[in-house]
Protein backbone atom coordinates (compact mmCIF):
# COMPACT_ATOMS: atom_id res chain seq x y z
CA UNK A 1 0.00 0.00 0.00
CA UNK A 2 0.70 3.89 -0.56
CA UNK A 3 1.24 6.60 2.02
CA UNK A 4 -0.41 9.60 0.32
CA UNK A 5 -2.29 12.52 1.85
CA UNK A 6 -4.93 14.68 -0.22
CA UNK A 7 -6.10 18.26 0.28
CA UNK A 8 -9.79 19.01 -0.61
CA UNK A 9 -9.89 22.91 -0.46
CA UNK A 10 -13.37 23.72 -1.07
CA UNK A 11 -15.80 27.18 -0.41
CA UNK A 12 -16.81 26.68 2.74
CA UNK A 13 -14.03 23.91 4.84
CA UNK A 14 -10.53 22.87 3.68
CA UNK A 15 -10.12 19.14 4.41
CA UNK A 16 -7.21 16.33 4.62
CA UNK A 17 -6.97 12.62 4.54
CA UNK A 18 -3.97 10.88 4.81
CA UNK A 19 -4.50 7.15 3.78
CA UNK A 20 -2.53 3.76 2.92
CA UNK A 21 -4.19 2.77 -0.42
CA UNK A 22 -4.36 -0.48 -2.42
CA UNK A 23 -5.68 1.31 -5.89
CA UNK A 24 -5.84 -2.52 -7.49
CA UNK A 25 -8.28 -3.66 -4.60
CA UNK A 26 -10.18 -0.69 -3.97
CA UNK A 27 -8.72 -0.53 -0.12
CA UNK A 28 -8.04 2.73 1.61
CA UNK A 29 -7.33 2.98 5.24
CA UNK A 30 -7.88 5.99 7.14
CA UNK A 31 -4.88 7.40 9.40
CA UNK A 32 -5.89 11.18 9.54
CA UNK A 33 -9.00 12.92 8.40
CA UNK A 34 -10.14 16.14 9.29
CA UNK A 35 -11.92 19.13 8.04
CA UNK A 36 -11.79 23.25 9.10
CA UNK A 37 -14.35 25.42 8.41
CA UNK A 38 -12.04 28.51 7.00
CA UNK A 39 -15.07 29.57 4.85
CA UNK A 40 -12.28 31.15 1.69
CA UNK A 41 -15.29 31.98 -0.64
CA UNK A 42 -16.18 34.50 1.70
CA UNK A 43 -17.81 37.42 -0.34
CA UNK A 44 -16.62 35.71 -3.80
CA UNK A 45 -20.02 35.73 -5.12
CA UNK A 46 -20.06 39.57 -4.25
CA UNK A 47 -16.35 40.68 -4.49
CA UNK A 48 -14.87 38.86 -7.28
CA UNK A 49 -11.72 38.27 -4.49
CA UNK A 50 -10.67 36.14 -1.74
CA UNK A 51 -10.49 37.66 1.21
CA UNK A 52 -7.29 38.64 3.34
CA UNK A 53 -9.14 37.08 6.46
CA UNK A 54 -10.20 34.45 4.39
CA UNK A 55 -7.05 33.39 2.52
CA UNK A 56 -5.48 34.10 6.63
CA UNK A 57 -7.51 31.34 8.08
CA UNK A 58 -6.91 28.94 5.07
CA UNK A 59 -3.35 29.27 5.36
CA UNK A 60 -3.36 28.93 9.03
CA UNK A 61 -5.20 25.21 8.56
CA UNK A 62 -2.85 24.51 5.66
CA UNK A 63 0.42 25.09 8.36
CA UNK A 64 -1.49 22.80 11.02
CA UNK A 65 -2.38 19.93 8.38
CA UNK A 66 1.66 20.48 7.04
CA UNK A 67 2.53 19.28 10.58
CA UNK A 68 0.50 15.86 10.38
CA UNK A 69 1.75 15.14 6.71
CA UNK A 70 4.90 15.12 8.19
CA UNK A 71 4.01 13.63 11.58
CA UNK A 72 2.33 10.26 9.48
CA UNK A 73 5.49 10.23 6.88
CA UNK A 74 2.57 10.32 4.19
CA UNK A 75 4.82 9.76 0.08
CA UNK A 76 3.40 12.30 -1.94
CA UNK A 77 0.60 14.83 -1.66
CA UNK A 78 -2.14 16.13 -3.82
CA UNK A 79 -3.61 19.72 -2.97
CA UNK A 80 -7.17 20.44 -5.02
CA UNK A 81 -9.05 23.67 -4.68
CA UNK A 82 -12.13 24.12 -5.80
CA UNK A 83 -14.58 26.47 -6.11
CA UNK A 84 -13.97 29.31 -4.77
CA UNK A 85 -10.02 29.26 -6.30
CA UNK A 86 -11.48 29.22 -9.67
CA UNK A 87 -13.57 32.31 -9.33
CA UNK A 88 -11.31 34.46 -7.27
CA UNK A 89 -9.54 37.29 -9.46
CA UNK A 90 -6.62 37.49 -6.51
CA UNK A 91 -6.20 32.89 -6.96
CA UNK A 92 -2.50 33.15 -7.49
CA UNK A 93 -2.01 35.03 -4.25
CA UNK A 94 -3.80 31.77 -2.72
CA UNK A 95 -1.48 29.31 -5.04
CA UNK A 96 1.89 31.40 -3.60
CA UNK A 97 0.82 30.64 0.13
CA UNK A 98 -0.37 27.06 -0.20
CA UNK A 99 3.34 26.58 -2.23
CA UNK A 100 4.85 28.32 0.58
CA UNK A 101 3.55 26.18 3.37
CA UNK A 102 3.37 22.37 2.25
CA UNK A 103 5.40 23.00 -1.43
CA UNK A 104 3.13 21.81 -3.77
CA UNK A 105 1.08 23.59 -5.96
CA UNK A 106 -2.59 23.57 -5.46
CA UNK A 107 -4.52 22.50 -8.62
CA UNK A 108 -7.39 24.34 -9.59
CA UNK A 109 -9.91 21.74 -10.73
CA UNK A 110 -12.30 22.11 -13.28
CA UNK A 111 -16.05 21.38 -12.44
CA UNK A 112 -15.72 18.11 -14.26
CA UNK A 113 -12.81 16.77 -12.64
CA UNK A 114 -13.97 17.59 -9.25
CA UNK A 115 -17.05 15.74 -10.45
CA UNK A 116 -14.81 12.39 -11.49
CA UNK A 117 -12.95 12.64 -7.80
CA UNK A 118 -15.68 12.62 -6.34
CA UNK A 119 -17.56 9.94 -8.17
CA UNK A 120 -14.35 7.65 -7.64
CA UNK A 121 -14.03 8.46 -3.82
CA UNK A 122 -17.69 7.92 -3.15
CA UNK A 123 -18.41 4.84 -5.66
CA UNK A 124 -15.58 2.53 -5.59
CA UNK A 125 -17.26 0.80 -2.35
CA UNK A 126 -20.50 0.47 -4.08
CA UNK A 127 -19.78 -1.18 -6.77
CA UNK A 128 -20.63 -4.85 -6.35
CA UNK A 129 -24.00 -4.10 -3.56
CA UNK A 130 -26.70 -5.84 -4.68
CA UNK A 131 -28.86 -3.37 -2.53
CA UNK A 132 -27.78 -0.41 -4.40
CA UNK A 133 -28.60 -0.58 -8.02
CA UNK A 134 -26.90 1.58 -11.04
CA UNK A 135 -26.66 4.09 -12.53
CA UNK A 136 -25.36 6.30 -9.76
CA UNK A 137 -26.23 9.78 -9.35
CA UNK A 138 -23.54 11.15 -6.99
CA UNK A 139 -24.13 14.71 -6.08
CA UNK A 140 -21.90 16.64 -3.95
CA UNK A 141 -23.15 19.86 -2.27
CA UNK A 142 -20.56 22.06 -1.52
CA UNK A 143 -20.27 25.60 -0.72
CA UNK A 144 -19.81 27.49 -4.05
CA UNK A 145 -21.11 24.35 -6.18
CA UNK A 146 -22.68 21.39 -6.81
CA UNK A 147 -21.47 18.65 -8.83
CA UNK A 148 -23.41 15.55 -10.67
CA UNK A 149 -22.14 12.66 -12.21
CA UNK A 150 -23.95 9.91 -13.38
CA UNK A 151 -21.73 6.26 -14.18
CA UNK A 152 -22.08 2.83 -13.34
CA UNK A 153 -18.18 1.74 -12.57
CA UNK A 154 -17.16 4.76 -14.44
CA UNK A 155 -18.16 8.27 -14.49
CA UNK A 156 -20.55 8.66 -18.28
CA UNK A 157 -21.42 12.16 -17.94
CA UNK A 158 -20.73 14.90 -15.12
CA UNK A 159 -21.78 18.58 -14.72
CA UNK A 160 -20.78 21.54 -12.02
CA UNK A 161 -22.87 24.25 -11.31
CA UNK A 162 -23.15 27.47 -9.32
CA UNK A 163 -25.08 26.28 -6.24
CA UNK A 164 -24.21 25.55 -3.26
CA UNK A 165 -24.66 26.22 0.52
CA UNK A 166 -22.20 29.68 0.75
CA UNK A 167 -23.54 31.32 -2.46
CA UNK A 168 -27.29 30.88 -1.75
CA UNK A 169 -26.96 31.83 1.63
CA UNK A 170 -24.38 35.27 0.39
CA UNK A 171 -26.67 35.95 -2.66
CA UNK A 172 -30.26 35.60 -0.93
CA UNK A 173 -29.83 35.28 3.22
CA UNK A 174 -27.66 37.84 3.71
CA UNK A 175 -28.98 41.83 4.68
CA UNK A 176 -26.28 44.29 5.51
CA UNK A 177 -23.69 41.39 6.42
CA UNK A 178 -26.43 39.72 8.55
CA UNK A 179 -27.95 36.55 7.62
CA UNK A 180 -32.30 36.31 7.72
CA UNK A 181 -33.35 34.84 10.86
CA UNK A 182 -35.20 32.69 9.94
CA UNK A 183 -35.44 33.90 6.00
CA UNK A 184 -38.60 34.63 4.29
CA UNK A 185 -40.89 32.71 1.87
CA UNK A 186 -39.55 35.28 -0.74
CA UNK A 187 -36.02 34.75 0.01
CA UNK A 188 -36.77 30.70 -0.20
CA UNK A 189 -38.74 30.80 -3.21
CA UNK A 190 -35.45 32.86 -4.40
CA UNK A 191 -33.12 30.18 -3.46
CA UNK A 192 -35.66 27.50 -4.75
CA UNK A 193 -35.74 29.24 -8.26
CA UNK A 194 -32.08 29.35 -8.55
CA UNK A 195 -31.57 25.72 -7.77
CA UNK A 196 -34.29 24.69 -9.80
CA UNK A 197 -32.41 26.59 -13.00
CA UNK A 198 -29.13 24.84 -12.01
CA UNK A 199 -31.07 21.82 -12.51
CA UNK A 200 -32.50 22.45 -15.47
CA UNK A 201 -28.62 23.12 -16.69
CA UNK A 202 -27.38 20.29 -15.43
CA UNK A 203 -30.11 18.33 -17.40
CA UNK A 204 -28.58 19.57 -20.60
CA UNK A 205 -25.54 17.02 -20.12
CA UNK A 206 -26.07 14.80 -17.09
CA UNK A 207 -29.42 12.12 -17.26
CA UNK A 208 -30.09 12.56 -13.49
CA UNK A 209 -33.52 10.95 -14.20
CA UNK A 210 -31.91 8.03 -15.22
CA UNK A 211 -30.39 7.18 -11.74
CA UNK A 212 -31.34 4.18 -9.53
CA UNK A 213 -29.17 5.25 -6.61
CA UNK A 214 -28.90 8.56 -5.22
CA UNK A 215 -25.77 8.86 -3.42
CA UNK A 216 -24.89 12.53 -1.26
CA UNK A 217 -22.20 13.70 -0.03
CA UNK A 218 -20.03 16.56 1.42
CA UNK A 219 -21.22 18.59 4.80
CA UNK A 220 -24.82 19.82 3.58
CA UNK A 221 -26.01 16.02 3.36
CA UNK A 222 -24.31 14.39 6.29
CA UNK A 223 -25.45 16.96 8.53
CA UNK A 224 -28.81 16.12 6.87
CA UNK A 225 -28.24 12.80 7.81
CA UNK A 226 -27.04 12.98 11.49
CA UNK A 227 -30.10 15.19 12.44
CA UNK A 228 -32.35 12.61 10.72
CA UNK A 229 -30.94 10.06 13.23
CA UNK A 230 -30.87 12.53 15.93
CA UNK A 231 -27.60 11.68 16.60
CA UNK A 232 -26.18 13.37 20.06
CA UNK A 233 -23.07 14.12 18.18
CA UNK A 234 -21.85 13.71 14.80
CA UNK A 235 -20.89 10.31 14.59
CA UNK A 236 -19.01 9.26 10.70
CA UNK A 237 -19.54 5.83 11.01
CA UNK A 238 -23.14 6.38 11.36
CA UNK A 239 -23.27 9.22 8.88
CA UNK A 240 -21.23 7.08 6.45
CA UNK A 241 -24.15 4.72 4.16
CA UNK A 242 -26.85 5.95 6.10
CA UNK A 243 -30.00 5.81 4.08
CA UNK A 244 -32.65 8.67 4.40
CA UNK A 245 -36.13 8.98 3.06
CA UNK A 246 -37.46 11.82 0.57
CA UNK A 247 -39.81 12.73 3.17
CA UNK A 248 -37.39 12.93 6.15
CA UNK A 249 -35.32 15.27 4.03
CA UNK A 250 -38.21 17.04 3.29
CA UNK A 251 -39.16 17.42 6.71
CA UNK A 252 -35.91 18.64 8.17
CA UNK A 253 -35.32 20.67 5.24
CA UNK A 254 -38.67 22.71 6.10
CA UNK A 255 -37.69 22.57 10.01
CA UNK A 256 -33.83 24.57 9.37
CA UNK A 257 -35.84 26.87 7.06
CA UNK A 258 -37.69 28.22 9.54
CA UNK A 259 -35.86 27.85 12.61
CA UNK A 260 -33.58 31.22 13.98
CA UNK A 261 -29.77 30.58 14.25
CA UNK A 262 -29.96 29.37 17.80
CA UNK A 263 -32.31 26.83 16.77
CA UNK A 264 -29.74 26.05 14.60
CA UNK A 265 -26.82 25.59 16.62
CA UNK A 266 -28.41 23.79 19.46
CA UNK A 267 -28.76 20.64 17.22
CA UNK A 268 -26.26 18.86 19.07
CA UNK A 269 -24.87 17.34 15.53
CA UNK A 270 -24.35 20.99 14.17
CA UNK A 271 -20.61 22.05 13.42
CA UNK A 272 -20.75 25.56 14.28
CA UNK A 273 -19.40 26.87 10.79
CA UNK A 274 -22.73 25.40 8.91
CA UNK A 275 -25.18 26.88 11.33
CA UNK A 276 -25.87 29.88 8.88
CA UNK A 277 -25.38 27.77 5.43
CA UNK A 278 -27.10 24.75 6.59
CA UNK A 279 -30.34 25.41 5.85
CA UNK A 280 -29.56 26.31 1.63
CA UNK A 281 -27.44 23.24 1.56
CA UNK A 282 -30.49 21.03 2.85
CA UNK A 283 -32.68 22.86 0.19
CA UNK A 284 -30.33 21.86 -2.69
CA UNK A 285 -30.06 18.32 -1.67
CA UNK A 286 -34.17 18.18 -1.35
CA UNK A 287 -34.74 19.98 -4.82
CA UNK A 288 -32.16 17.13 -6.37
CA UNK A 289 -34.38 14.56 -4.29
CA UNK A 290 -37.92 16.09 -6.13
CA UNK A 291 -36.23 16.53 -9.70
CA UNK A 292 -35.32 12.58 -9.68
CA UNK A 293 -38.27 11.23 -7.96
CA UNK A 294 -35.58 9.49 -5.58
CA UNK A 295 -37.39 7.90 -2.35
CA UNK A 296 -34.23 8.07 -0.54
CA UNK A 297 -30.54 9.21 -0.12
CA UNK A 298 -27.33 6.88 0.39
CA UNK A 299 -25.59 9.07 2.63
CA UNK A 300 -21.11 8.84 2.16
CA UNK A 301 -18.64 10.49 4.27
CA UNK A 302 -16.29 8.92 1.37
CA UNK A 303 -16.05 11.56 -1.58
CA UNK A 304 -13.44 13.86 -3.38
CA UNK A 305 -10.99 13.10 -0.68
CA UNK A 306 -10.93 9.29 -1.06
CA UNK A 307 -10.83 9.88 -4.99
CA UNK A 308 -7.93 12.35 -4.86
CA UNK A 309 -5.92 9.64 -2.71
CA UNK A 310 -6.99 7.15 -5.09
CA UNK A 311 -5.71 9.08 -8.33
CA UNK A 312 -2.18 10.45 -5.93
CA UNK A 313 -1.78 5.97 -5.34
CA UNK A 314 -2.38 4.89 -8.84
CA UNK A 315 -0.01 7.58 -10.05
CA UNK A 316 2.96 6.37 -7.57
CA UNK A 317 2.70 3.04 -8.45
CA UNK A 318 2.86 3.98 -11.77
CA UNK A 319 5.70 6.20 -11.58
CA UNK A 320 4.21 8.82 -12.63
CA UNK A 321 3.62 13.00 -11.37
CA UNK A 322 1.07 13.57 -13.37
CA UNK A 323 -2.30 13.19 -14.95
Amino acid sequence: MTRVAAIDCGTNSIRLLVADVDPATGELVDLDRRMTIVRLGQGVDRTGRLAPEALERTFAACRDYAAIIKEHGAERLRFVATSASRDAENRDEFVRGVMDILGVEPEVVTGDQEAEFSFTGATKELVGREDLHRPYLVVDIGGGSTEFVVGEEHVRAARSVDVGCVRMTERHLVRDGVVSDPPSEEQIAAIRADIEAALDLAEETVPLREARTLVGLAGSVTTVSAIAQDLPEYDSARIHHSRITHDRVREITHRLLHSTHAERAAIPSMHPGRVDVIAAGALVLLAVMERIGAEEVVVSEHDILDGIAFKVAEEAEAGQDGD
